[in-house]
This record gives structure tokens, sequence and C-alpha cells, in this order.
């Protein structure tokens, strides 16, 4: 028989770790010396010890990993086990790619802070415009959670008009505001320009945006993920030229790739006031 530290070295364990599945039965050993307590294993408990290993891997829990090499669960039930198991590796690897792609958008706004000046800035009046639109309810103004229900709502939206027989006369328009005056919660307004009346599509909202006497545009070049330089840049020329907010962006997608958003233009258009 082995040591326990014997039985580490081999099992490519720790003993810390081989004293824990002592302790809850997952691998006790052989036998156990009543003078010393030394605990020590057979060759063949290495079968156990890399099996629990193995599952340990895959993310199972201990308690799971002792009813598997145990016995204690038939097929179908490791079946399942398997099955949720790679259902929530699935969600991980989503939530961890949504991680990287914001850490990457983060670096490249970083990388590109100051590159864009104010200059770029231009303040103009916005005429109004007929729009026809569908809205939804996004949580918050953040924008991982304006894309999901956003992204959605376009397709939807010329699929209808395109069963009543309207046809955009320009390019799609973004706009936001405040569901509830003392919450987070934002409408979100996914419009296109049109030459319709009201009546022309009854599952369509077709309105008239009102005009914006005194906008703070920008043009923004990339995907919307990737929007922060561009926002910063209008900041900085709103606050440095004593100007005042008044309500969210616009976004007027002047090229919209859904395919390829790292190619879109965008003007974004911010009213504001001085006061």
């Amino acid at each position: 028989m082995f040591t326990i530290g014997e039985f580490a070295r081999l099992g490519r364990v720790s003993v810390r770790m081989l004293r824990h599945y002592d302790s809850i039965g997952l691998l006790p050993p052989a036998s156990v010396d009543p003078h010393t307590g030394y605990r020590f294993y057979r060759a063949d408990q290495l079968r156990r010890l890399n099996r629990v290993i193995a599952l340990k891997e895959l993310g199972l829990t201990l308690e799971q990993v002792r009813a598997i090499v145990d016995d204690a669960v038939d097929v179908a039930e490791l079946r399942g086990m398997l099955r949720l198991r790679r259902s929530q590796l699935a969600e991980q690897l989503a939530a961890d790619t949504a991680r990287l792609t914001a850490v990457e958008a983060r670096l490249r706004m970083i990388e590109s802070e100051g590159r864009m000046t104010t200059q770029d800035v231009v303040l103009k009046e916005i005429a109004p415009a007929r729009v026809a639109e569908l809205t939804a309810v996004a949580p918050s103004y953040q924008g991982e959670d304006i894309g999901p229900v956003i992204q959605p709502l376009y397709p939807e939206l010329f699929r209808r008009l395109a069963a009543a027989g309207i046809t955009p006369t320009g390019p799609g328009i973004a706009w936001y505001e405040p569901a509830d005056p003392g919450g987070d919660a934002v409408v979100v307004h996914a419009s296109v320009l049109v030459d319709a009346e009201p009546s022309a599509a009854p599952d369509v909202t077709v309105r008239d945006l009102p005009e914006l006497r005194n906008a703070a545009t920008i043009i923004h070049h990339g995907a919307m993920d990737d929007v922060e330089p561009s926002m910063q840049a209008l900041a900085r020329w709103i606050e440095e030229n004593g100007y005042r907010t008044d309500g969210f962006a616009r976004e007027v997608y002047l090229d919209y790739c859904p395919d390829t958003p790292e190619k879109g233009v965008t003007e974004l258009q911010v009213a504001v006031y001085r006061d």
C-alpha cells in the first residue's frame, strides 16, 4: 500500500484534496493506522480517483460525482446531468464571449481616446420627419440592455411595412424616452423615414418626429457597441461650448450594416440648449 503522500503523487493531486475526499466519504483510504492516524491507499483506488477527477473537470458537484462513482445513478440520470452541465457551459461561454467583446471595445476606446476631436461636432437644426416605428421597453439605457431590445424591432418593422406596401424613404432613426420618470427603463423607438399616412399600416405607428432647433451632431463610424469615443467627443463639445442636453441622443443609421456592424455609419444627434 501507499502512504497518502505517495498516493497523491501517483494520482497527481494534493494531500489536502485526498484528506478532503476522505472527510466527505468520497475516497476513504484503504486503511488507517490506529496509533498514528496515517492513511494508506491501494493501487486499485487510483481508478476511482481518476474517475472523480474526470467528473470534477466536467464541472459536476462533488455530491454528483459521488453518486456517479458509487453507481447510484442510472444512465438516464447521468445523461440528464451531463446535458444540464452542457447547457450551463454554453450559457457561461456566451456570457464570457459578451464580456470579452466588452473588454475589447473598452480597449479600443482607450486606444482611440483623444484621436477624435470636438472639431468633428456640428451644431445644426434637424427638421421634422415622418417616420414609421415599432417600440419596446428596455430595462435601462445601457448598451447591453438596448441591443437585445432594438435588434429584433427593425426586421419586424421592415416586414410589416413591406406587407402594407410602404417603402422607406430614408434611413432608420432610433430614439429613446424614459419609460418611467423615476426609473431606469426607457422606451426604445425603432423608426424609419416614410412617406405615408398614419392609417397606412395599422400594425405600425406612423408619426412625425419633432424638429430639433439646436442639435449637436457627430458621425460615428463602426458598430454601436463601440460608440463611447464618439459620445465622449460629443459630450466634451457640449460642455466646452456651454450647452446643456435635452433628452437622449437620436441615432440616425446613415449606413446600416446588420451583418457587418463594424462598417456602419451613424449620426448621433443630441438636442442642446443654453440656460
